[in-house]
């Protein structure tokens, strides 16, 4: 279950819960299956943050962005 907060003037909790159909096919999965698919999101997610964040700071370093993406994908915990 994910828990997130919808931007706009009133801010909300929205909960999103898996279609049982699809919770039975990630259970099928073994432990390296679920593991791969995780991992292979990160990535994905982390290369959309990148490509987001060299478009909208054109003046930032390659350094600058990456930071700032491991910052945003860690919840500030770098």
């Amino acid at each position: 279950m994910e828990f997130m907060s919808v931007p706009g003037p009133r801010r909300r909790l929205v909960v999103e819960v898996m279609d049982e159909e699809m919770a039975k096919v990630i259970r099928a999965k073994t432990g390296a299956e679920r593991l791969k698919i995780a991992s292979d999101m990160y990535s994905s997610a982390r290369r959309m943050l990148l490509s987001y964040l060299r478009g909208e700071h054109p003046e930032w370093s390659e350094e600058q962005i990456n930071r700032e993406a491991s910052r945003r994908l860690s919840h500030g915990a770098v």
